[in-house]
């Protein structure tokens, strides 16, 4: 049946179609075979003219790549007037279509800057300067030797004068980090410092980086460093504490963290050993500070003995022995109220064990004393602060034990015992640990560091152990009498020191004066003083028949440290210079008036007017406080004398002079 006439026509109208496959197939035929054919004959024809540019390193300096039929022609010059050589003669080839020129000159880099770059797990870029002096195949073969096998180098370095010494050395530390580091790690070159960034790929990498970068190629120093540590699924931080010391362990987010972590275990610590098992890591909750973190794990730590602190999946927990009793209340109020934002309470699981050994201490600084450990109870707490605070003139206590038992049970005893040596010292510390006492510090005068073992081994109860290590803060002697004489002139100049009417006991305002002069004596053992206490001027001095003479005075055996160590309670809080001087001077104007007292009772014996006991302080109780002592001049002389003896000035290098007038006292040098 023949077909109709219009679709006949449209046939023959659509035949060329047919032949559009077998275009096609010469087409990719040509690009196939033919291309490469060409690409090859191009690159053999300028092979010629690249290996005419060899350098000293034997490798040629132009590089031709084919691309189609144009011939790309790339790298550095040496100068200008090679570069267009080469361009005239690779012009005059006849294959390419054109020349595609990519040439530089070779110059001088400042500063010489060059840069690897991960941008594949087996792939590296290398960009900036490579020097001139070095191959670009050379260098190549350098880095790549640094890197794992198989890594693959994408080079757009261009040669350039001005590389450090030893560049290919650095450059392959440098690609050798890379691989600890995830896509996008850079580690760069600037002269002759070295940089690195990027994400470490995992823990030990990280721990591998930081380890490598401590100890850069000789003549480089490592720059900026901004590694992120790595990401962990399961973030945990830990705080185990035992007898030995502390453990800390798990991860910190980073080296600031870390830090922040082993100061706060040095000090939790207090001198046992700290074990750092920390790897820096990410996966703590954006929401939770880690400084914060640390600081409340350490907080726990602290009401525990022994056992561990420890923070995972959000939360934290607290396990293990507690210090005492009052360690389980206060662990779960502070995870109810303490904790950072961001943390959940976790698991609270303490022990109340009784303590042994059984720990208080009272340490003196110029600042403060501070109670630290364990006491029975409330009023034994009370008793040791009222056997410190009167002693003490500027300097707060602190009190910080906590109540626990298991104390012995004269702990009260020994330690109210303790508290004057202790605050006699410039700095210095009583620890009690069951019945061993020992007491250490440094004391202003070599005099009372050597007193401090026996009245140590006197003061403490019955059963208890004492030791005493107390050195002095002496200077070196000074032989030299003319510079001694002289500072003692300087050491009075403007001074102007006053008793109170009618008292002899010293005022915070001789101290400065009395303890320049003490430090003097030591340092000038030569040196002797006399001291001239003044009478008030309502009052004159008494006459020689109603106490004893000056010369006696000067003669008397001064007040020993001994019997000043143990007064009674002072009514009032009274301020405490060097080693106790201003108590033992009130103590030593109490006994001299003791004396004085005898002394006119023994005059009216002889005169036969004797009187029945207490008759004579029968017949005016109420003006006895108003009249000053008749020898009240000695006893003032006395006072400062005992100062200056509890500060360290030697028994033969001080005395009392002869009464002085109404005003200050007076200091005179004897030959």
């Amino acid at each position: 049946m023949p077909l109709p006439e219009t679709l006949a026509q449209g046939l023959r109208g659509a035949g060329w179609l047919a032949g559009l496959p077998a275009l096609a197939l010469i087409w990719a035929s040509a690009t196939l075979y033919a291309a490469p054919r060409i690409a090859d004959g191009l690159a053999a024809e300028g092979a010629a003219i690249a290996a005419g540019t060899a350098t000293a390193t034997g490798e040629p300096w132009l590089r031709l790549e084919a691309v189609g039929r144009d011939l790309v022609a790339a790298g550095e010059a040496p100068d200008v007037a090679e570069r267009a050589t080469v361009l005239s003669r690779l012009a005059a080839l006849d294959g390419p279509r054109r020349i595609v020129s990519e040439l530089g000159i070779v110059e001088t880099a400042a500063p010489f800057q060059w840069a690897a770059i991960r941008t594949g797990q087996n792939r590296i870029a290398l960009e900036g300067s490579r020097p001139v002096e070095i191959g670009r195949r050379a260098l190549e073969a350098r880095i790549a030797g640094a890197l794992d096998p198989g890594t693959a180098l994408d080079d757009t370095a261009r040669a350039a004068r001005g590389a450090p010494p030893d560049f290919a050395g650095a450059a392959a530390f440098l690609a050798a980090r890379l691989s600890g580091l995830a896509k996008g790690g850079r580690a760069a070159l600037s002269d002759t410092v070295l940089s690195l960034s990027g994400e470490a790929l995992d823990v030990p990498a990280y721990e591998a980086l930081r380890a490598a970068l401590s100890d850069p190629p000789e003549g480089f120093s490592v720059g900026r460093v901004e590694i992120l540590p790595p990401k962990v699924a399961v973030y945990r931080f830990a705080v185990e504490k035992s007898g030995r010391g502390i453990v800390l362990d798990g991860f910190a987010p980073s080296a600031a963290d870390r830090e922040a972590a082993l100061r706060a275990a040095t000090e939790a610590a207090a001198g046992g050993t700290v074990e750092d098992r920390l790897l820096a890591a990410r996966g703590l909750d954006p929401a939770i500070d880690p400084k914060s973190l640390i600081a409340f794990a350490f907080k726990l730590a602290e009401l525990i003995q022994s056992g561990q602190v420890v923070f995972r999946d959000g939360a934290v927990s607290v396990t293990g022995d507690a210090i005492d009793g009052q360690a389980l209340p206060d662990a779960e109020a502070l995870m109810r109220e303490g904790r950072p934002a961001g943390v959940a309470a976790g698991r609270v699981a303490l022990t109340a064990r009784p303590l042994s050994p059984y720990r208080v201490a009272i340490r003196r600084t110029a600042d403060a004393v501070t109670l630290t450990g364990h006491l029975p109870d409330a009023a034994t707490r009370e008793r040791v602060l009222a056997a410190l605070r009167p002693r003490l003139f500027r300097e707060p206590v602190i009190d910080r034990t906590r109540l626990a038992d298991g104390a012995p049970p004269d702990l009260g005893d020994a330690l109210a015992a303790a508290a004057p040596l202790v605050t006699n010292l410039a700095d210095g510390t009583v620890a009690v640990s069951d019945r061993v006492v020992t007491l250490t510090g440094e004391s202003l005068y070599r005099e009372g560091a050597a007193r401090t073992p026996d009245r140590l081994a006197e003061a403490l109860p019955p059963g208890w152990t004492g030791q005493a290590s107390v050195t002095a803060r002496d200077a070196a002697e000074r032989r030299d009498p003319a510079t001694c004489r002289a500072d003692f002139t300087a050491a009075l100049a403007g001074a102007d020191l006053h008793f109170p009417a009618g008292g002899a006991v010293l005022t915070p305002a001789f101290y400065p004066t009395l303890d320049a002069l003490a430090a003097l004596a030591k340092t000038c053992p030569s040196l002797r003083v006399a001291v001239s206490g003044p009478a008030d001027p309502a009052k004159p001095p008494a006459t020689p028949a109603a106490g004893p003479a000056a010369g006696e005075g000067a003669t008397a055996e001064p007040t020993r440290v001994a019997d000043a160590a143990k007064p009674a309670t002072p009514a009032s809080p009274a301020p405490a210079p060097k080693e106790a001087a201003t108590h033992a001077a009130k103590i030593a104007a109490k006994d001299a008036a003791k004396d004085a007292t005898k002394d006119r009772s023994k005059a009216g014996a002889a005169r036969k007017e004797p009187a029945a006991p207490g008759k004579a302080a029968a017949k005016k109780p109420a003006e006895a406080p108003d009249e000053p002592p008749v020898d009240l001049p000695r006893l003032r002389a006395q006072a400062v004398v005992e100062y200056l003896l509890q500060a360290g000035a030697r028994p033969e290098q001080v005395t009392a002079g002869p009464d002085g007038p109404a005003g200050p006292v007076v200091f005179a040098l004897l030959p």
